[in-house]
């Protein structure tokens, strides 16, 4: 594709796929490239989206793409992903394709909505069970498991404000930290308190059936009963295919914006969980919508306010 776009949206999920529908009906030439590994594949269902509450994230996306094709100047590069951005006398240049760099694509701005990147906690059999019984969203699926035994699984520092979180919907949780020291003795005795049980001895298999969970198998010999849980991932942001540009970017990696989805760098703007972390499918929506104005706002000079 050689003529010059308005926007590159790099990112086929809910923040980049709004950001195209809102260029689209502004009448912006767009090219989106989706490599389409979404963060939440392993999920069956999405939550608190209004609308389309329960509707399968694969559904979602199938609509999203229907609607883009009502816009002629929405261009959708499915499966593809983009090896290399950098700029060439003031424009961006993207080298694009499936295995290797086959296309280029020119664009006077781009919006960067890629997402995170996830990798899981190191406990055995985890995947088995992630997106059916255990989850990462407590706001996204905490509905469906009140009042139920559920276990909370992670790496991160932040576990302890994990539970307190989880501990809304239930009353039966258990913090499996896998041996880690991941929660000091003052964390523990506040979620003790609460009611909360802080189990560190190593998991070392989780059991269940066809991806519902139903006990933890401990390196002592003890197994712990569960109806379902979450898990927390640790969460990174992949900018490597950036060439010569070097946005912002905050203590854990994700991209500064100002408010309005501008990043440090000129002409490139982000929106979604790369800029904030994880958050809900519709928050991310609504990011790209409002970042998508305000691309167009600054095309024609429009000055836009927080």
């Amino acid at each position: 594709m050689s003529e010059l776009q308005d926007v590159l949206v790099i990112g086929g999920g809910p923040a980049g796929l709004s950001a195209a529908l809102n260029l689209g009906r502004s009448v912006a030439e767009v090219t989106v490239v989706d490599a389409d590994r979404p963060r939440n594949a392993a999920t069956l269902t999405v939550h608190g989206f209004l609308t389309r509450d329960g509707i399968a994230p694969n559904e979602l996306k199938k609509i999203a793409r229907e609607e883009l094709n009502a816009y002629p100047t929405v261009h959708y590069r499915a499966r593809q992903r983009v090896f290399r951005l950098g700029r060439d006398e003031g424009v961006f240049v993207a080298e694009i394709g499936q295995r290797q760099a086959t296309d280029v694509v020119f664009a006077q701005n781009v919006l960067l909505a890629t997402g995170l990147q996830e990798t899981l906690p190191a406990v055995p059999d985890l995947i088995s069970y992630y997106g059916m019984s255990l989850f990462s969203c407590a706001a996204c699926d905490g509905w469906e498991q009140r009042g139920q035994r559920l276990g909370l699984f992670g790496a991160a520092d932040d576990l302890a404000d994990r539970a307190r979180l989880i501990s809304h919907w239930t009353d039966a949780l258990t913090v499996f930290t896998h041996g880690a020291a991941l929660i000091d003795a003052v964390a523990e005795a506040e979620l003790v308190a609460a009611g909360v049980t802080v189990e560190r001895t190593p998991v070392t298999a989780l059991h269940g059936e066809k991806g519902h969970i139903e006990r933890v198998e401990l390196a002592d010999g003890r197994s712990i009963p569960l109806d379902g849980g979450f898990i927390r991932p640790e969460w990174s942001v992949d900018l490597s295919f950036l060439d010569g540009i070097v946005p912002d970017r905050d203590e854990n990696g994700h991209l500064v914006t100002d408010g309005s989805g501008r990043t440090s760098e000129f002409g490139l703007y982000a929106a979604g969980d790369i800029t904030d972390g994880a958050q809900q499918l519709i928050v991310a929506a609504g990011a790209g919508a409002r970042t998508a104005a305000v691309i167009v706002h600054d095309a024609v000079g429009v000055v836009t306010s927080h």
